[in-house]
Formats: C-alpha cells, sequence, structure tokens
C-alpha cells in the first residue's frame, strides 16, 4: 500500500474529506459511489462498480428487481 502523506480529521458526524488530488487520480466524482470493507485491521475505500449477484463479472448487466445479473449468468438460467 503506498502512502500518500495526507492526514485528514474524522468530523463529529464520522465524515472525512477526500483530498481533490486523490479524487482526480481515481477518477471519483461528486455524487460516486464508494464501497467501503475492512481488509485485516485496515479500512478500504473503493469506487463501487454494479456487479453479477451470481458470479460477480461488472460486464453486460441487466437490472431485475433491483439485483444485478450479467446476460451470461441469464443465459445458464435458461439453460437450466
Amino acid at each position: 500500500m503506498k502512502s500518500t502523506g495526507i492526514v485528514r480529521k474524522v468530523d463529529d458526524l464520522g465524515r472525512i474529506v477526500l483530498p481533490i488530488e486523490l479524487r482526480r487520480m481515481l477518477d471519483i466524482a461528486e455524487r460516486d459511489e464508494l464501497e467501503i470493507y475492512m481488509e485485516n485491521d485496515r479500512i478500504i475505500l473503493q469506487k463501487f462498480e454494479p456487479a453479477c449477484i451470481f458470479c460477480g463479472s461488472t460486464r453486460a448487466l441487466i437490472s431485475y428487481r433491483r439485483k444485478n445479473v450479467c446476460q451470461e449468468c441469464v443465459k445458464k438460467m435458461v439453460e437450466y
């Protein structure tokens, strides 16, 4: 993991500000969704990309009842 040397405080509502330099580098715009998860003792922020609920693919997604399913998994379900 590469250190940026940037330190930010958490405010009283639990928020932090991501520096503009990082947002530009990672192509994060206003209103973009970020995924938050833990890995060992670290908090990881990652730009959210919708994925198939069955295989995890991010390609050729179809939204069905607010769930993402890729066309390949739909094809497999039809064959089943």
